[in-house]
């Protein structure tokens, strides 16, 4: 089989993004079809994912770890499914299954659409719950509460969830998907339109964050979580891999300096698997890349330096307080991510 069939096709004429997830939710109520229950959901993610990513954080902010445990599926994947290659013997140890698809397949036989991470599992019935990346992290700030640690910062405060949306809508439409856009473009009049509304959203942002530390309010939201996983990959695989090459994150100052302060923040950058999220675009995006070759830059220990965004005020928790170091079984290897390294001693210390 030639690369494009076993990995996938992914550029078209106008790249749009399939978003009929499946919209079954986890419910604090007991009566319902998925009531929240610690122990009993499994959620499963690769590191690679910008979307999957963003549940990760969540987790760890709100110190959900005990209540819903984690699957991390390998960084590439075939035209089929993520695979949990990385577990020994190549099956996720809850789970009992070597691809992500088994659960999708458990709940709906012949399941047509692609698998996607992030999604929840139910343990029992092995049965895929829900892959609607949005809900998900929404629902485990606003449906997981009695679960969630003592100090764990509120992400969707509900006086500021209309602003939120408002702002992340723009930043997915034109950011988060944006990027996407330009990468898998197959005509050059819809990469260039995509480009433009990239780095106009881009630019929008850099004069919003120029004068508050945070996109909504004072402290760190939902919207923040949302823009902050694109901003970590857009040096390493957007700007060249994806032709999103006007500026590197790295050269937009006001950007750079508010993605180094996310980066500092327990929860953020001690999720970031740099090796997966490289290994994931370059050799999955076979029609895009076809050598498979993975680039070897950039380097990326000027992630730990300082930001000087305290200098803005704001409290990053709010009332609360930041988490714990990572689990020992959810620790990115200070290899992946050079940063790491030089901030994970003190990396409670960076936070203003």
């Amino acid at each position: 089989m030639d690369a494009e069939s076993t990995q996938g096709s992914y550029v078209e004429d106008d790249y749009e993004r399939d978003t009929e997830y499946i919209t079954r939710r986890i419910l604090d109520d007991p009566d319902a079809d998925w009531p929240v229950e610690a122990g009993r959901y499994r959620l499963a993610v690769s590191r690679a994912c910008p979307w999957a990513n963003r549940t990760i954080i969540v987790r760890r902010l709100l110190g959900l770890e005990d209540a819903l445990s984690m699957a991390v599926a390998g960084p590439t994947h075939d035209a089929d499914s993520w695979t949990f290659d990385l577990d020994p013997g190549g099956v996720d140890p809850v789970l009992g299954i070597p691809r992500l698809k088994d659960a999708y397949e458990a709940a709906f036989p012949g399941y047509p659409k692609g698998i996607t991470v992030p999604a929840i599992v139910d343990v029992p019935t092995g049965q895929v719950v829900t892959n609607d990346f949005r809900q998900i992290t929404v629902d485990m700030s606003t449906q997981w509460t009695a679960h969630h640690r003592e100090g764990a910062p509120d992400l969707y405060p509900e006086d500021r969830r209309d602003e939120i949306e408002s702002v992340a809508e723009k930043v997915y439409r034109d950011v988060n998907n944006g990027v996407y856009k330009c990468g898998f473009a197959g005509q050059q009049s819809s990469y260039e339109r995509a480009y433009h509304d990239l780095f106009d959203r881009l630019d929008w942002l850099s004069e919003r964050l120029s004068s508050q530390r945070y996109l909504v309010g004072d402290t760190i939201t939902e919207a923040d979580v949302r823009l902050f996983t694109t901003l970590a990959r857009f040096d390493p695989v957007y700007h060249g891999h994806f032709k999103c090459n006007r500026s590197k994150l790295a050269e937009m100052p006001v950007l750079w300096a508010y993605a180094r302060d996310l980066f500092q923040t327990p929860g953020f950058g001690d999720t970031i698997d740099f090796d997966h999220v490289k290994s994931h675009y370059y050799e999955v995006h076979r029609d895009v890349n076809p050598s498979g070759i993975v680039p070897v830059g950039p380097s990326l220990q000027n992630w730990a330096t300082p930001h000087h965004r305290e200098e803005l005020g704001g409290r990053p928790f709010g009332d609360g307080t930041p988490p714990g170091p990572p689990r020992d079984d959810e620790v990115v290897p200070a290899e992946h991510n050079p940063a790491l390294a030089l901030l994970r001693d003190g990396v409670e210390s960076m936070v203003a």
